[in-house]
């Protein structure tokens, strides 16, 4: 019910009863408000802080990759979409909108970076690594070298040797990075000898 509704009635509104019995019925109080102030105060205070509580939850569960990478132990970052082919268009957009296509092409097929579409990634292709290599960087462009610090080896070598970029704070939540991990793996994955 609206608060408005709870404002005590005007008494030059109320129609006199003389019945006490209907008084009391129809709950009219002609000398006294129907709602404290206080009360009013605190019902205020919990509707209108309530979405704001439950947002905190919620934006404590979303972190940028940059975070997350951070907080989470080595190994243990985990793709939620393990059936990548639900979030490959998504994915797609959100790769070009990061600008990654800048370096990679616009289809994963290379540039001044390494293809997305070899058969093997210079430092894997496991979640977790995929996850950080993007998120932290590599080489000298690695903050604090947090990859290095990681101790990943390469696995693969190209004739493009230069530094990744960290996009751990460029790329807005890691949901969004493991959709684009997601389209990264749709181009790729016929090449595998594990397939898709």
């Amino acid at each position: 019910m609206p608060l408005h509704h709870l404002k005590a009635a005007n008494p030059s509104q109320v129609e006199q009863v003389d019945d006490p019995d209907y008084r009391r019925s129809a709950n009219i109080e002609t000398s006294k408000p129907a709602i404290k102030p206080a009360i009013v105060g605190i019902l205020l205070a919990l509707i209108l802080d309530g979405p704001t509580l439950q947002g905190e939850a919620l934006a404590s569960e979303v972190m940028t990759p940059a975070a997350r990478a951070a907080s989470t132990p080595k190994g243990e970052l985990k793709s939620p979409y393990p059936d990548f082919t639900k979030v490959v268009e998504e994915g797609h957009r959100k790769y070009m909108a990061a600008g990654c296509n800048g370096c990679h092409g616009g289809g994963g097929g290379g540039g001044m970076a390494a293809p997305l579409t070899n058969p093997i990634w210079i430092y894997g292709e496991d979640d977790d690594t995929l996850f950080r290599v993007i998120a932290l960087g590599t080489g000298k462009l690695s903050p604090d070298n947090a990859f290095g610090k990681l101790e990943y080896q390469r696995k693969g070598s190209e004739s493009v040797v230069g530094p990744m970029p960290p996009f751990g704070d460029i790329i807005k939540t890691d949901d969004d990075l493991w959709k684009i991990i997601a389209w990264m793996r749709s181009v790729n994955c016929e090449l595998r000898e594990s397939g898709c």
